[in-house]
């Protein structure tokens, strides 16, 4: 699971699991659910038609990639496990599943399962009643790396242990597996008959990725062998070996391999964790990374820098004219001792800038690809005690929330669409997407107030002392959870300013206000570096100014206090404060209206303390303070979020092809278990109801593909009035690729075709435009055999790292 908000790349199927941002919820029964699904925040059919940003792989035809090659690609981890159905399973599972397993349907461009041919001929639902039956039509060329045809028996073997009714083979889940009744053998050994118990609408969701008999066939060959090693494999690359020591996989081409030949010879996936990525880049041990918004500035700046002469106006030795005159004066000074030591500085600093200038020439070698994940980052609204369990406060936080502003503050600097996502269970692009924000209704800061007021919090009501009193801490400038606590308003040294800045504290950038010393981030201009320093200068005379201007207001203050006056008594009683400005501290039966904040501490996390910091001071105005614990990375979900100790948060939750199976779990209703604790599946808020459960299984057995998503529409629709789970904004994906790849960078919702990855032969140039299925035009579908692979790939399930790709 990641806490960054823009690295990590979601796993396929099968387990969803959180990718750290925000979620909570609680749905109010007493809303018809008619009424529900109309509304909306302006959407309409048209939203869903593409999505909110394109993919960035700089693709290119078959033919202008040279055949061979080692293409290194970093990751956070080598997987645990190679069983894509265990519960420790993760994004580097996934990436070698999908490399060398088969599918029979991924997800193209759009968010949408399709069929991919070189595994699948056809597949249809051919009976509905009494029972659903599927028959799934194999290719005739399709085989497993040990020769053996895929077929039924393959098939049988996964359901069987995927089906829940054997409790030797330790699954992660059975979704979908369980409502099999049986499995034959049709007309011959490429055609299986699938028989459910119970109709089945994510049919399309099973045997993605299918594994040999050989892995399914036993426990043991499941639980334990599977993870280490997958000697039978199906796809167009198959496992060399795994160096534990070096933390490489390396994957090479599968002789076996029907489809088109993969343009590398070697894929090695290489463990670097996100902090180490920009030296990896530097030092040429990657070529294809995920990178944080920092590293991706660092790279975009080399990029602009190229060419140019003369100091950088960026990274260390970067001065202002002021500095710059002021060391020189030191070091001509008549103080010897001064301007020894400064000489000293001088050439410390030399040092250092020699080093980056040369980090940045390799940084040059690499260009960013950018796209939004198929994944969204939301707020979780804990709502099974305190202030949160009343369905109002709940709904007066999330009315408070500016959730366009939220995502301009991760989204702009990085010049990617800054849209709200408007639905918990598809994103833009996908068909079941449809704005149902307006279930809740948009940002209102005077209703929030008035619904605080219905819960009975009120403004200047009496508070008990505590022993031990602190002041609540906002997310920006607090060290840890045992740092002191602070107001959260626009005197923080180092949170964002207040929502009438234009971006103080943005993601990517230091802990700077607008008046500091940086460069753009991202910048798409090359903007030289005395254009900087004109603007330095700029800033200098506002300051001058500014301050001129704040000497005449404390003059005029204390002639009008000398003359008897009273400064600031003037305005007449009962004259509003302005708007926007902090409301009272709110109190209810004696306790202030306070809730706890919990986030993550470790890097990569600045986006969401940014994000955190913003919403502190939004609720601030109607009365709402917060208290921020900065916990570790490692105990931040297992022992904050999942088990309930927290009022709000911040983590993801991937986008999925199948909702109404895939969502279900994290909205069901908890069950009280026998201990009096609540089984919650991964409804990591404990809030749910009956109505939400019933659609959600309504759907799951709805074989008319209109009738689901209208469904899943309405339970969307109810998720949103509970005002628990809040989506924010889409996750920013930004990678760093070597120039030559193709193919390969920001796929967004699509999984890789890892045969046409590859290096760009000399003189040929990325750019073929990616047709609908998100193929490379014309050209490089021409060259490609019948019997290649479809694009895209499933993606169900989230990574559970801190900042993965």
């Amino acid at each position: 699971m990641s806490h960054d908000g823009a690295t990590s790349r979601p796993a396929r199927r099968p387990a969803r699991r959180p990718v750290l941002r925000s979620a909570a919820f609680l749905v109010s029964g007493a809303l018809a659910v008619t009424a529900l699904a109309g509304c909306s925040s302006g959407g309409d059919e048209s939203e869903s038609s593409s999505p909110a940003a394109a993919q960035d792989i700089a693709p290119a035809a078959r033919g202008d990639i040279a055949d061979g090659g080692t293409l290194r690609w970093a990751v956070d981890a080598l997987p645990g496990t190679l069983n894509s159905f265990q519960s420790d399973a993760d994004a580097s599972t996934s990436r070698v599943a999908g490399a060398v397993l088969p599918s029979m349907y991924r997800l193209d461009n759009q968010g949408r399962a399709v069929r991919d041919p070189g595994f699948l001929e056809k597949a249809e639902v051919v009976e509905r009643e009494p029972k659903q039956v599927v028959v799934y039509k194999l290719n005739q060329q399709a085989v497993w790396s040990d020769g053996r045809e895929i077929g039924a028996a393959d098939f049988a073997a996964q359901w069987r242990a995927l089906s829940g009714k054997d409790s030797a083979y330790w699954t992660a889940h059975n979704a979908g597996y369980d409502r099999i009744e049986k499995i034959e053998r049709g007309k011959n050994n490429l055609e299986v008959r699938v028989t459910f118990a119970k109709p089945y609408a994510d049919w399309r969701s099973l045997f993605s990725p299918l594994y040999p008999k050989d892995v399914m066939g036993t426990p043991n060959a499941f639980n334990e062998e599977a993870r280490r090693t997958l000697k039978v494999t199906a796809g167009p690359f198959s496992i060399k070996g795994i160096d534990r020591g070096a933390k490489d996989i390396t994957l090479v081409r599968n002789p076996r391999w029907w489809g088109r030949q993969a343009k590398l010879e070697q894929l090695v996936l290489r463990a670097v964790p996100l902090k180490d990525r920009a030296d990896a880049l530097v030092a040429g041990k990657v070529d294809l990374a995920a990178v944080d918004p920092e590293d991706a500035s660092r790279i975009s700046l080399a990029d602009r820098d190229k060419g140019t002469s003369g100091p950088l106006a960026h990274g260390p030795g970067a001065l202002t004219p002021a500095q710059a005159m002021r060391s020189w004066a030191v070091a001509h000074g008549d103080d010897e001792d001064a301007a020894d030591a400064e000489l000293d500085t001088r050439a410390k600093t030399r040092k250092v800038v020699d080093k980056y200038r040369k980090e940045q020439s390799r940084l040059g070698d690499y260009v960013v690809r950018k796209s939004l994940e198929p994944a969204f980052t939301q707020l979780a609204l804990n709502g099974s005690v305190g202030p949160l369990a009343d369905e109002r406060v709940r709904r007066a936080v999330a009315r408070a929330i500016d959730r366009k502003k939220l995502a301009e503050v991760v989204l702009k600097p990085l010049g990617l669409p800054a849209q709200p996502v408007g639905s918990h269970l598809a994103l833009a692009g996908q068909q079941a997407y449809t704005d149902s924000s307006g279930a809740l209704g948009s940002q209102d800061t005077n209703e929030a107030r008035a619904l605080l007021a219905d819960a009975g919090w009120v403004s200047g009501g009496p508070v008990k002392k505590e022993a031990a009193t602190s002041k609540p801490k906002t997310a920006g400038n607090v060290s840890g959870s045992e740092g002191k606590k602070s107001k959260a308003g626009p005197e923080d040294k180092k949170g964002a300013a207040s929502d009438s800045d234009d971006g103080t504290y943005i993601v990517g950038e230091s802990d700077q206000k607008p008046g500091d010393r940086q460069p753009p981030l991202l910048d798409p201009g090359r903007i030289a570096a005395h254009q900087y320093a004109a603007l330095v200068r700029q800033a200098d005379a506002r300051r001058l100014r500014a301050a001129d201007k704040e000497r005449k207001h404390a003059d005029q203050y204390a002639k009008e206090a000398a003359q008897g006056g009273a400064p600031g008594a003037y305005a007449p009683k009962g004259t509003p404060a302005p708007a926007g400005a902090p409301a009272g501290q709110l109190a209810k039966d004696g306790k202030p209206l306070t809730l706890r904040f919990v986030l993550p501490s470790g890097p990569g996390s600045d986006s969401l303390r940014a994000v955190a910091d913003r919403i502190s001071q939004m609720l601030e105005k109607i009365g709402i303070r917060t208290e921020t614990s900065k916990v570790a990375d490692a105990s931040y979900f297992k022992d904050h979020i999942a088990s309930g100790q927290y009022d709000l948060a911040l983590y993801s939750w991937p986008a999925s092809a199948f909702p109404a199976t895939d969502a279900r779990p994290i909205y069901a209703k908890p069950v009280p278990a026998a201990d009096g604790t609540l089984t919650v599946e991964q409804n990591y808020t404990r809030v749910g109801t009956d109505h939400i459960d019933q659609l959600f299984d309504q759907a799951i057995g709805e074989l008319d593909e209109g009738e689901e998503r209208s469904l899943v529409q309405q339970a969307d629709a109810r998720i949103w009035a509970a005002a628990g789970s809040i989506p924010l904004y889409q996750r920013p994906e930004l990678v760093a690729a070597r120039r030559s790849i193709a193919n390969a960078g920001a796929f967004g919702f699509q999984e890789p075709d890892y045969e046409d990855i590859g290096f760009l032969k000399a003189g040929a140039r990325p750019g073929a435009e990616p047709n609908a299925s998100g193929k490379a035009s014309s050209s490089a579908s021409s060259s490609a055999s019948p019997a290649g692979k479809a694009s895209g790939k499933p993606s169900g399930k989230p990574s559970e790292e801190p900042s993965e790709k």
